[in-house]
């Protein structure tokens, strides 16, 4: 089973994984994935294993793709499931077929995305979900599933909080445990900082013996998270404290409820079987991304703007100019959101 790119859309194949395998124990399935997804697989079922590709290393290019399909070929697997076509999955699915393994590749649906977006003939339908794709290219192998098999990659009362640093262990009388990851990769799919500020205020306002973990390493949280842990003694910065994805996933299966974008965070909470609240700017859950068994009532967005959506991904420029689909969402629609869940 092929997947690199980024985390979010890896982690969305977890539950199909999963589902395949406990389904058909007899079957063991080899995720290909790039380094960092590892901790996304590794014990989550006994005829499921990992095999990571460095494709800025050792595959890069042609050549290294070459070595790679010598790898995989080297396996002697029976059958091929490509869960991203794209140009290096094209390129090792097209190297199978000529051995004449079995092969699928993900159905991307290119033709309803264009018209969910479309500014002229929009079509305002939901399109299937990454969950059903994935779960499609191992029908057509001939592996059906029972998808509702999957809860968490934990077991029933989340992860080893033994595992975490003592900063956050000693929190455990600080309750409720609220995770915030407010930064995406795409400006449309970020809520406004100061707006963000609000929403963490009102929270603390109704719980002020709550424990904020932030969620996020790049250069806005940065710049954000240093201040906002200032400000209130309750916030945590977990880039600071914890020690890569494993344990960020024990945090997120202990949370109450996580405030995410439409981002990794939002899809590595879900697998854990915590309930998010996400906000939704450029992009729609109607184009399939949405976390998994995540209520759409938590899925807070501006429903009266003839753009939007406006992007699949949310790496466009705003059509207005002003980020409406996010700038009218007010402070108190998330943290109503969250006080429901908690």
């Amino acid at each position: 089973m092929i997947r690199f790119s980024a985390l979010g859309d890896v982690a969305m194949v977890v539950p199909v994984v999963y589902a395949v395998a406990k389904t058909h124990p007899d079957v063991h399935i080899t995720v290909l994935s790039r380094p960092f997804a590892r901790p996304l697989f590794d014990g989550l079922a006994s005829n499921i294993s990992f095999m990571e590709a460095d494709l800025k290393g050792e595959y890069h290019g042609v050549k290294g793709l070459n070595a790679l399909f010598r790898r995989l070929a080297s396996k002697h697997f029976t059958k091929v499931a490509d869960l991203h076509a794209v140009l290096r999955s094209d390129y090792l699915r097209m190297r199978f077929n000529l051995g004449h393994y079995r092969v699928e590749h993900i159905d991307k649906h290119r033709q309803q995305r264009r018209q969910l977006i479309s500014q002229k003939n929009r079509v305002m339908e939901p399109l299937p979900t990454s969950f059903d794709n994935y779960a499609d290219v191992f029908r057509r192998l001939g592996y059906d599933a029972d998808l509702s098999l999957f809860t968490s990659i934990f077991p029933p009362g989340g992860g080893d909080l033994s595992l975490l640093p003592d900063d956050i262990v000693s929190k455990q009388d600080c309750r409720p445990w609220i995770g915030v990851a407010p930064f995406a990769a795409h400006a449309g799919k970020v809520y406004p900082p100061e707006k963000m500020e609000q929403v963490i205020a009102l929270t603390l306002q109704k719980h002020p013996t709550a424990t904020i973990f932030l969620f996020g390493r790049g250069e806005q949280e940065a710049k954000h998270f240093g201040l906002w842990c200032q400000r209130w003694p309750q916030c945590i910065d977990t880039s600071k404290v914890l020690d890569g994805l494993n344990q960020e996933l024990i945090l997120m299966s202990h949370l109450s409820v996580m405030l995410s974008m439409d981002s990794a965070n939002m899809h590595l909470a879900s697998i854990t079987a915590t309930p998010v609240v996400s906000v939704w700017g450029a992009t729609h859950p109607y184009a399939g991304f949405t976390g998994w068994r995540q209520e759409q009532r938590n899925m807070v967005q501006v429903d009266t703007l003839d753009c939007r959506p406006c992007s699949i991904f949310g790496q466009k420029a705003c059509l207005r100019g002003d980020m409406a689909c996010m700038a009218q969402i007010s402070p108190e629609q998330i943290a109503e959101r969250i006080e429901d869940n908690l």
